[in-house]
């Protein structure tokens, strides 16, 4: 979410890199490093999910759908082209395949990334208070790729719910970034897996990748900020186009009362008799 979402030009580029991070570790400034190190699109969960055409939305929900049937093979494929051409992915809903990941892409590496337990669930309280509520998926309705927009919060639900049946705690909180790193470290092969805090900044990632360090600074995104500035503005544009829609419905039920068109045959029978 912190900024316009890449669009891959190229489906024979390969995935290179996971940044494994949870939400709220910096996946937006991984995501733009990536992009500047790898030189190529990089899949930032966020952007592509509220920014993209409808149709690549669709492709991660059908991941999920998929997921939740218990099709591994399906879910394969799903995964397969909605990450088609991407140099790197950070954020859901990637980071909730990983180890699907790494059987599509068994040369990519993956940067787990650390944070304070207690400031990163903190920082996750913002995030959950856009779970959707029952009204969500109605209201968004009319509106190109964010109509999905619900599918994707119950799926990003769905981890966390196993997430927390998986560590015997029934509620989630601070301890699920830890229960996050230990299988993303469970599910990488020996030697692809590398370790960062994001306040570490380039060092960690030209390492991994044997490239020079930039001259500039390492990308610095407000992912807190940037989700509540873009929610607000899907909801002001969304209520816009209910709007619209509500006067024109009013007014197309207003022409036809006029004209007798909507009215039930008794009414317009009791009509014409009063006016004759």
């Amino acid at each position: 979410m912190g900024g316009v979402p890449s669009v891959p030009t190229d489906p024979n580029r390969t995935l290179q890199v996971i940044g494994a991070g949870y939400s709220r570790t910096g996946t937006s400034s991984m995501a733009i490093a990536l992009e500047k190190l790898l030189d190529g699109p990089v899949c930032h969960g966020g952007s592509q999910m509220l920014g993209r055409e409808d149709s690549y939305v669709q492709k991660w929900i059908e991941v999920y759908r998929q997921r939740d049937a218990g099709n591994r093979h399906a879910m394969l494929k799903a995964i397969r082209e909605a990450t088609r051409g991407f140099v790197g992915v950070t954020d859901v809903p990637a980071v909730d395949f990983i180890p699907e990941l790494i059987e599509l892409y068994p040369d990519v590496k993956v940067m787990g990334v650390k944070r304070d337990p207690d400031a990163w669930w903190k920082s996750m309280g913002n995030l959950n208070k856009v779970s959707a509520p029952w009204w969500l998926p109605y209201f968004l309705a009319p509106m190109p790729t964010w109509r999905w927009f619900p599918a994707f919060i119950e799926g990003i639900r769905g981890r966390g719910k196993l997430g927390a049946k998986v560590s015997g705690n029934g509620v989630p909180g601070p301890h699920l970034i830890a229960l996050h790193n230990k299988s993303v470290e469970k599910a990488t092969p020996p030697g692809q897996l590398y370790w960062m805090e994001i306040t570490d900044g380039w060092a960690p990632l030209c390492k991994m990748l044997n490239v020079p360090i930039p001259k500039e600074p390492f990308p610095r995104v407000n992912d807190a900020a940037a989700l509540n500035e873009l929610i607000r503005g899907m909801m002001l544009a969304t209520a816009g186009v209910w709007l619209v829609i509500i006067i024109l419905l009013a007014t197309v039920i207003y022409l036809g009362a006029r004209s007798g068109i909507l009215l039930p045959s008794n009414v317009k029978s009791f009509v014409t008799l009063s006016t004759n």
